[in-house]
C-alpha cells in the first residue's frame, strides 16, 4: 500500500494567510453589510505600469508571428532579461554578479521554498522568529524539523534567532552553528533592516563556520535610507557563502503576473561542487520557465520608462506606510518597520494576543491584518499591517483603528 510523506502531518494547521483567509470569509458571510478593509496579505492594489503594459502586448503580438513566436523558455532565463538584472541590480551597486548566476523563474516564493531540495537533510537551518512561514514549513516537509512542540510552538531541529524590540527585530548570531541560515531583510514581517556593517558581519560568520545564507531581498525596493543595502552581494565574501532571491511582485505589482530570480554564484561550493551546478540541475528538471511575455514585461521593469513609473508606485505604497505608522503612533499604538518597508509592526493593545486583535480588530473596525504569532512564536503579542492597499483605504481603516 502507498505511503505518505508523514513529514506535512507535522505541520500545525493550515497556511497562515489560508487561516485568515478563511476567518475573513467566515465573517463576511455572518456580516454581508460590513465594508471589510484588507491590510493583511501583502498583495499589491495599483495597476500594472503603462510600460510594463506596452511590453506585455507587444509581446504577445509577436508570439501570434511565426518569426516572434517563443517556446519553452532557456533553462536560467532568457539573456535579455539575466542581462539586465545583472547590470541593474547588481552591477550598478558594484555587486560582481554576471547574468548566468541568475535564474530566472515564477516568483520568490516557490525558489525559496524549493532551494532547501539541493541540501542534505542533515543540514541544521536558521531561521529568524518571527518569520515568513515559507521557510520553516518547506523544511518540515523535507524532514529537517523534527519534533513540533505545541507548547513553545518550536520544532526540536531548527535554530529559532529571536527579533524582538530588545534587539531591534534584528537577528543575533546563534549559539549553535547553522548549516543554512534564512535571513529576510528589509524584513517580513518586522520591517526591520540590516545595515552595511550588521550584514556583513553575518557574512564573515558564514564564512567562518561554513554555512549558506539564503538571502531574501524581495522588498530591496523600498529600502529610502542610504546604508542600508539593497543586495547581500555589497558585502565582501558573499559571493562565497550566499544565496540571492528576487521578486517583481513587490517592486513592480507581478504577484499576478509571476515572476522572480535567484542569484547563485559559481564561487559558492561544498568541496569541489557548485551549487550553481546542483540548481542548474533542478531547474532544468522541474521547470520549464517563466513565459517569454512575462519575461519580456520583466524586462521593461529595467526601461527609463518602467523605473520613473514604478518609482512612483513605489512612493504610493510608502505613502501608505506612512500614513499607518504616523496614524497608529499618534493614537498611542508601539510600532515600527514602515521606513525602508511596506510593513508596519505593532504590538497588540490591552495585552491581547495575536489572534484576539485580530478578531478584535475584524469585528470592530473590519480591518484586516496579520497575527504576528502566525510568524512564530516571538511574534505574540504582535500584529502586521500592510501598505499595499489603496490610500483611501489606507487611510480609513486607520481612522477605525484611531476611534477604538
Amino acid at each position: 500500500m502507498f505511503k505518505i510523506n508523514d513529514n506535512y502531518l507535522k505541520l500545525p494547521g493550515s497556511y497562515l494567510f489560508s487561516t485568515i483567509a478563511q476567518k475573513v470569509a467566515a465573517y463576511t458571510e455572518a456580516h454581508s453589510e460590513a465594508d471589510i478593509i484588507r491590510l493583511g496579505i501583502g498583495d499589491v492594489t495599483q495597476p500594472i505600469a503603462p510600460a510594463i503594459i506596452e511590453a506585455v502586448h507587444k509581446a504577445a503580438d509577436e508570439m501570434g508571428t511565426p518569426e516572434g513566436f517563443h517556446g519553452y523558455a532557456p533553462d536560467l532565463g532568457y539573456e535579455f532579461l539575466r542581462s539586465k538584472i545583472a547590470k541593474e541590480d547588481f552591477q550598478a551597486r558594484g555587486c560582481d554578479i554576471s547574468a548566468d548566476e541568475i535564474f530566472v523563474s515564477d516568483g520568490a516564493k516557490c525558489d525559496c521554498g524549493n532551494i532547501q531540495e539541493i541540501f542534505s537533510l542533515d543540514n541544521r537551518i536558521a531561521v529568524c522568529d518571527p518569520v515568513y512561514p515559507v521557510y520553516v514549513d518547506s523544511n518540515v516537509m523535507a524532514g529537517r524539523g523534527g519534533v513540533y512542540d505545541a507548547a513553545t510552538e518550536r520544532f526540536s531541529d531548527i535554530i529559532y534567532m529571536p527579533c524582538t524590540a530588545e534587539n531591534n527585530f534584528a537577528p543575533e548570531l546563534p549559539a549553535e552553528t547553522p548549516d543554512l541560515i534564512y535571513l529576510c531583510f528589509p524584513n517580513n514581517p518586522t520591517g526591520s533592516v540590516l545595515t552595511k556593517e550588521q550584514l556583513q558581519q553575518w557574512v564573515d560568520y558564514a564564512n567562518k563556520v561554513g554555512a549558506v545564507i539564503l538571502y531574501d531581498a524581495a522588498y530591496e525596493a523600498y529600502i529610502s535610507e542610504d546604508n542600508i543595502p539593497h543586495s547581500i552581494y555589497e558585502c565582501e565574501g558573499a559571493r562565497t557563502c550566499a544565496i540571492e532571491f528576487r521578486s517583481f511582485s513587490k517592486n513592480a505589482g507581478f504577484t499576478g503576473m509571476r515572476l522572480g530570480f535567484t542569484v547563485v554564484p559559481k564561487d559558492l561550493k561544498c568541496g569541489d561542487v557548485m551549487l550553481h551546478t546542483l540548481w542548474a540541475r533542478r531547474h532544468g528538471t522541474k521547470y520549464n520557465g517563466a513565459p517569454y511575455i512575462i519575461q519580456k514585461a520583466g524586462e521593461a521593469v529595467y526601461s527609463p520608462e518602467g523605473k520613473a513609473q514604478l518609482k512612483k508606485q513605489v512612493a504610493y505604497y510608502m505613502q501608505n506606510a506612512h500614513v499607518i505608522y504616523d496614524g497608529l503612533k499618534s493614537a498611542g499604538y508601539t510600532v515600527s518597520g514602515g521606513v525602508n518597508s511596506p510593513y508596519i509592526w505593532m504590538k497588540t493593545p490591552d495585552g491581547m494576543t495575536s489572534w484576539e486583535f485580530f478578531d478584535y480588530l475584524l469585528e470592530h473596525a473590519n480591518v484586516v491584518g496579520t497575527p504576528g504569532s502566525g510568524f512564530g512564536p516571538s511574534g505574540e503579542g504582535y500584529f502586521r499591517l500592510t501598505a499595499f492597499g489603496t490610500y483611501e483605504n489606507t487611510v480609513k481603516a486607520v481612522e477605525r483603528m484611531k476611534q477604538l
